[in-house]
């Protein structure tokens, strides 16, 4: 068995994963303008945990996902959660085609 001093070692720091409670910006270079757009509504209105946003339309930006954890969710119905998300993308999911929202509350 390999200690953990070890396999850390073996490992090197760059595979670590960084905890926190709120989840790094986005490195903008990598996110469309539609993509940064949704995020940073959703960032500034829930203090997510856990957030990230995709256009999977290919770049077009008709279809996004979206996974968010945010303690504004415990409590809440599935339905109510997406509910809260599609409240604060009412302007952006006026001008796309589809969304998957993925929520996770908080255990």
């Amino acid at each position: 068995m390999i200690s953990l001093t070890r396999r850390l070692a073996i490992a090197g720091p760059s595979t670590l994963r960084r905890l926190s409670t709120v989840p790094p910006p986005p490195p903008s270079k990598t996110y469309t303008d539609g993509e940064q757009t949704i995020y940073d509504k959703l960032a500034d209105r829930f203090s997510p945990t856990e957030l990230a946003v995709q256009d999977v339309s290919g770049g077009c930006g008709s279809f996004y996902a979206i996974k968010i954890a945010s303690q504004a969710f415990k409590g809440l119905s599935t339905v109510k959660q997406h509910r809260l998300v599609t409240e604060v993308l009412k302007e952006e999911i006026q001008g796309i085609h589809g969304l998957q929202i993925k929520t996770i509350p908080p255990p």
